[in-house]
C-alpha cells in the first residue's frame, strides 16, 4: 500500500455514547460537513433484507424466526455497504460494534480492504442529565428531525424547521424508567468499547452535555485530525 493509498482510503469513524448522547444528531452533521455516509445496524438489516442479498435474506430468516441475527450476518452485510459507491468518502458507524468481539470482527474485516479505524469518538454524558434529556425528546414524522422539550424546539411550535410538516412522534419507551435501564445496559455492555479502542489509539472523548453546534465543531475538529 502507497502512501497515497493511505491518504485516499475511506475514513471511518464509531460513535460511542448512550441512548441520547446525540449521536445520531451529530452522525447527520457530519454526513452534511464530509459527505460521509451514517450506518446505524437496524437501517443496514432493513436495506439488506429489502435488497434480497444473501446477507439479507440470511437475517431475515433470523428474524422471522423471533432470533437474533449474528455478528457473521451483520459483518457480511456491512462488507456489501462498504463496498457501495457512496461509501467512497466515509462512514460513519451508529450502532455497531456494541461488543468487544464485534470490534475484533470489524477490524478483520477493514483488514481485507486496508482500512482501519480513524477515531473512535465517545460523546460522554452526565447519566441524571441523560435522562432528562431523552425523556423530552420527539422527532417530525415526516422526516425524523429530532427535538427536545427544552433543548431543540422548532422555530415555530409545532412545526418541523425542515420539511414543515406538523406531525410529531415520541418513542414509548423515553420514559425515564426506560432510559435509567437502557443507560445501566450500556455500561455493562457497550462502554467496555472505551477501553478497547483507547488501547488502539483512536479514542477520542468529546463532552457531549453542552450546545449542538458547539458539540459539533468540536465533533468535526477531532474528525478533521482523525482523518488528516
Amino acid at each position: 500500500m502507497t502512501d497515497t493509498d493511505v491518504l485516499t482510503r475511506p475514513a471511518v469513524l464509531i460513535l460511542l455514547g448512550p441512548p441520547g448522547a446525540g449521536k445520531g444528531t451529530q452522525a447527520r452533521k457530519l454526513e452534511t460537513h464530509y459527505g460521509f455516509v451514517q450506518l446505524s445496524t437496524g437501517d443496514l438489516l432493513r436495506a439488506a433484507v429489502a435488497a434480497g442479498t444473501a446477507a439479507g435474506l440470511a437475517a431475515k430468516a433470523v428474524m422471522e424466526a423471533g432470533g437474533l441475527v449474528s455478528d457473521e450476518i451483520v459483518i457480511a452485510i456491512l462488507r456489501d455497504r462498504l463496498a457501495e459507491p457512496d461509501c467512497a468518502k466515509g462512514v460513519i458507524l451508529d450502532g455497531f460494534p456494541r461488543t468487544s468481539v464485534q470490534a475484533e470482527a470489524l477490524d478483520a474485516l477493514l483488514a481485507e480492504t486496508g482500512q482501519r479505524i480513524n477515531a473512535a469518538i465517545s460523546l460522554e454524558v452526565d447519566d441524571a442529565a441523560m435522562v432528562a434529556r431523552v425523556a423530552g425528546r420527539y422527532t417530525c414524522a415526516g422526516c425524523g428531525e429530532g427535538y427536545h422539550d427544552d433543548f431543540k424546539k422548532p422555530r415555530v411550535s409545532g412545526t418541523c424547521d425542515v420539511c414543515g410538516k406538523s406531525e410529531m412522534s415520541r418513542r414509548p419507551d423515553d420514559t425515564a424508567e426506560t432510559v435509567a435501564s437502557r443507560l445501566e445496559a450500556y455500561h455493562a455492555q457497550t462502554a467496555p468499547l472505551i477501553s478497547y479502542y483507547a488501547q488502539k489509539n483512536v479514542l477520542q472523548r468529546l463532552d457531549a452535555m453542552g450546545d449542538i453546534n458547539e458539540i459539533g465543531t468540536e465533533m468535526r475538529r477531532l474528525v478533521d485530525g482523525a482523518t488528516a
